[in-house]
């Protein structure tokens, strides 16, 4: 669905971001705007900015910064096009859909009345499930006897369903609505002998947990019984607003603690969750009754950059892991932690927390297992690395694992790793993984100091066939093509790029000056609303923009036709491209927020606290840059 640039336009200029942020964050009036503790990081002293007359939020703390329609992606954690549904409907707007066709437009207008028909529903079993618990003993006592208060209880919604076969009948008159069996409340039997299913609730004499989305809307229970029947754990089964394999309990309720915590935890059950956030471990979700899915692992990212998933250590626990493995491969970036913790056989993350307490937790959690060591543990299980066929053995159980990994730094170096376990040297394990060209000389002594004074600009033309176009001046000079260009000519070749770099690096390129920062941020978008794209899709879209002259000359080659696909070597050669190029940048703009924080010691007591956080920052980035490059100092 394609939603015009100019339905966009009138959607932000008739929303408050002021109101739209206030229902999430407490405001107060500071000169023209508005101020408040951050929402995306832990802070004790407001430096969260919002502008009625810009209609723009920032943070000086942690750099995040857009729109009505960028806050509700960032902190509900909705899509691009849903966060424009979700805007539009608050101000009464219906969304032009420009290339759908009557039937298509109907079909989702019934789609979404559907929808919200079936959270309506929901919202109120779950209000019921609630009173039933304030009158159920021993549903209470129960909670109790886990170490749940009442506070805790409230703030995850949790209730009761009675025993009784059909008591959602005194909360739904019509209790045949087809409604309530579509919604997963009520199950219909096999037809009787008058054409009508036996109906009786799917849910009774469990604790009722509601799942909800990132929105906070109820879209499906899981009921847990306090005995020990068959089974322990239900959920609502597959819905138009639920999936299993989508969702994770407590997203919505951990969603702030993931930044303030650093890591969001991913464990196995409600109460999981539920005790972790009693003990102080806000941070965890569960998924819910299934393996954990590659939807998982991206909606955590949209989060927070660090994920720890906990198991039990048993066989079972360590099966759940493989399988989270699998899910978290495609999304392990190099600016991304992923880490899989396993708990003694004996102790789940409540008990574990109660016998040794949270520091040990938090200890336990911050000595994990990384990605890359589990990675090698699964692939060597029952190989006999002492003999040729284990070490076979070894590399094709490797190869899959290490090719569903993303092109990086990370990746590069298992490739090493797994080498020396099988006994190849890296170009021989490589080759037989995914032959390459043959490598190029390397450049000499004196190319590569020419690289770092150019911000490796000149380096992209030996690899890549060719330099990026260069800008022209008066009088015919030639201004060499800058950083931001090199950026935009290599994201806007390989899109899956933008997805990998941290939210720091985001906000750097859209907030850099003119139409550099205006495509940056028209290319984020681009991959909320439409998903990963190639570059002709993407030119088509540039169509009438700004920016669509500066596009068209970074992706314009020397002999004046399209840049061409890079692959194999090329390929990794422009990743290590991007990632040179950005550190540069990033240090341009530390160095600038230094100069700022200098300027405002004066006037502000933090000032030159966040001056030396600032160099530090640098010291540890200029380990990164090249010693020579006279930019770095």
């Amino acid at each position: 669905m394609t939603i015009p640039a100019s339905f966009i336009q009138e959607l932000i200029a008739r929303a408050d971001v002021v109101e739209i942020v206030g229902r999430y964050v407490q405001l107060k009036k500071a000169g023209a705007n508005f101020m408040g503790l951050c929402p995306f990081h832990g802070e004790k002293s407001p430096s969260f900015s919002v502008s009625p007359t810009k209609q723009f939020y920032h943070c000086f703390g942690c750099g995040v910064h857009g729109n009505a329609i960028g806050f509700l992606m960032e902190h509900a954690g909705m899509g691009f096009v849903e966060a424009v549904h979700d805007l539009a409907g608050q101000y009464g707007l219906q969304v032009p859909e420009d290339d759908a066709s009557p039937e298509e437009r109907a079909r989702a207008a019934g789609q979404r009345q559907k929808q919200a028909t079936l959270t309506e529903v929901l919202e109120k079993a779950g209000d019921a499930y609630r009173k039933h618990l304030r009158q159920s003993p021993s549903a209470i006592d129960y909670l109790k006897g886990r170490g749940v208060s009442g506070e805790v209880a409230r703030q995850f919604g949790i209730g009761y369903a009675p025993a009784g076969w059909r008591t959602l009948a005194s909360v739904f008159p019509e209790y045949d609505d087809p409604l309530l069996a579509e919604s997963g409340l009520v199950i219909v039997g096999e037809e009787t002998d008058n054409g009508e299913g036996k109906r009786y609730d799917r849910f009774r004499d469990r604790v009722m947990f509601p799942i909800r989305n990132v929105k906070g809307e109820c879209i499906g229970f899981g009921g847990r019984v306090m005995g020990d029947e068959k089974p322990k754990y239900l959920n609502s089964p597959e819905t138009p607003v639920f999936s299993k394999g989508r969702e994770l309990y407590g997203l919505y309720e951990a969603r702030a603690a993931f930044r303030e915590h650093g890591y969001a935890l991913v464990t196995e059950g409600y109460m999981d969750v539920v005790a972790l956030a009693q003990l102080g471990f806000p941070n965890a979700v569960a998924t819910l009754g299934t393996a954990c899915t590659p939807e998982h692992v991206q909606k955590l990212f949209r989060f927070t950059e660090s994920v720890v998933f906990s198991f039990d250590g048993d066989a079972a626990g360590r099966r759940a892991a493989r399988k989270a493995l699998d899910g978290a491969l495609p999304y392990a970036s190099d600016v991304r932690s992923i880490k899989f913790l396993f708990l003694p056989a004996e102790h789940d993350p409540d008990s574990f927390i109660r016998e040794f307490g949270a520091d040990a937790f938090a200890r336990f959690v911050n000595e994990a297992t990384p990605l890359s060591r589990f990675m090698i543990e699964a692939a060597r299980e029952g190989c006999d690395l002492g003999s040729a066929e284990g070490r076979a053995h070894l590399a094709s159980n490797a190869r899959p694992l290490w090719s569903a990994l993303p092109d990086g730094a990370l990746k590069r170096q298992l490739l090493g790793e797994f080498a020396e376990l099988v006994q190849l040297s890296p170009q021989e394990l490589g080759e037989l993984w995914a032959p390459t060209p043959a490598a190029r000389p390397a450049p000499s002594f004196r190319q590569q100091g020419d690289d770092r004074r150019m911000g490796d600009t000149r380096s992209f033309e030996r690899r890549h066939g060719g330099a990026p176009t260069p800008r022209r001046l008066a009088a015919g000079r030639v201004l060499p093509p800058g950083r931001p260009d090199v950026a935009a000519r290599l994201l806007l070749s390989n899109m899956a790029q933008w997805e990998a770099l941290s939210h720091e690096l985001h906000a750097m390129l859209c907030d850099l000056p003119g139409e550099h920062g205006r495509l940056f941020a028209w290319l984020d978008s681009q991959l909320h609303e439409h998903g990963m794209q190639p570059w002709a899709a993407l030119r088509e879209g540039l169509r009438g923009m700004e920016f669509e002259a500066l596009a068209e000359r970074v992706m314009t080659g020397p002999d004046g036709g399209p840049v061409p696909d890079l692959e194999g070597e090329q390929a990794a050669d422009a990743v290590r491209e991007l990632r040179n190029v950005l550190d540069y940048m990033l240090d341009d703009r530390l160095k600038a927020q230094q100069s700022e924080a200098i300027a405002a010691v004066g006037s502000d007591p933090r000032a030159l606290e966040r001056y030396k956080a600032l160099e530090a920052r640098r010291l540890e980035l200029r380990r990164r840059l090249k010693p020579d490059n006279p930019d770095s100092t």
